[in-house]
């Protein structure tokens, strides 16, 4: 099973982006995120016409979340718990029915910026609410893949220039120990189990020039139960999408999962 996850920054404004991507990467299982759009809005024919199931977490203008799964989709929520006046659109999650049944979740994480301020307040209780969440699901002892635009730096060696994101709400030290406590519980950044060392990026900021100069960061990331790393086989970042006429900002990290 091949599961992915891409900050989309926009569905309709990516719509041949993520058609070209779906057609040439071809996932089982596609996390999206920044969907800028309201459920109804969703161009569902990208995923249906291509023979994904789709469920979507929509909301106008911002934010948004969608699974997309060749598989049957079932028991699917929407909204991190934990806090009932939360409006924002950043979490849905449901269990992709293969051979072995694995529950996983799409999440766009709160960019916090500036920091300190409201934002960043936000940032860090929603990241104790991902934090409890993710301790329940362990505690169903089955595969659980936590997938998305986490935006957090998780060290300096995922920034090509940490030194210019050390005041920034991805790179803060609350922000970092905040990922570390989820990882604590049990979890397993999949890339990181198979990948070392500096110059792995998932996103390029459109202004000055990052892209040519390779000046990105890490920060969409799969966090994955025991149970699910014990079936992990591959990993990649598919950073030619960031290339091509009308990118997103982010793009594809992938794995592999023997499900």
């Amino acid at each position: 099973m091949r599961i992915a996850t891409f900050n989309i920054n926009g569905i309709k404004a990516r719509a041949q982006a993520l058609s070209e991507w779906l057609d040439e990467a071809a996932p089982d299982v596609a996390l999206l995120q920044e969907l800028k759009s309201v459920d109804e809005g969703v161009p569902r024919e990208i995923f249906e016409d291509r023979g994904y199931n789709v469920e979507t977490h929509g909301q106008k203008g911002f934010n948004g979340v969608a699974i997309a799964s060749k598989l049957p989709l079932e028991d699917v929520t929407r909204g991190l718990p934990g806090d009932d006046a939360d409006e924002q659109a950043r979490w849905i999650e449901a269990t992709v029915v293969g051979d072995t049944a694995v529950r996983i979740a799409a999440l766009y994480l709160p960019n916090g910026n500036p920091a300190p301020g409201p934002k960043y307040d936000y940032k860090l209780s929603w990241m104790e609410r991902l934090e409890a969440r993710a301790k329940a699901l362990l505690a169903e002892e089955i595969p659980v893949v936590l997938g998305g635009d986490y935006n957090v730096i998780p060290q300096d060696e995922d920034a090509a220039r940490p030194e210019a994101w050390r005041k920034d709400a991805l790179a803060l030290p609350a922000s970092r120990a905040a990922f570390r406590r989820v990882l604590h519980l049990g979890y397993t950044d999949a890339f990181r189990a198979k990948v070392h060392g500096p110059g792995h990026y998932s996103f390029w900021d459109y202004q000055a020039g990052a892209w040519d100069r390779n000046d990105g960061i890490r920060i969409d990331h799969l966090l994955l139960s025991p149970q699910a790393a014990d079936l992990l086989r591959a990993v990649g970042i598919d950073a030619a999408v960031r290339g091509k006429e009308k990118p997103s900002d982010h793009v594809p990290v992938w794995m592999e999962i023997a499900a």
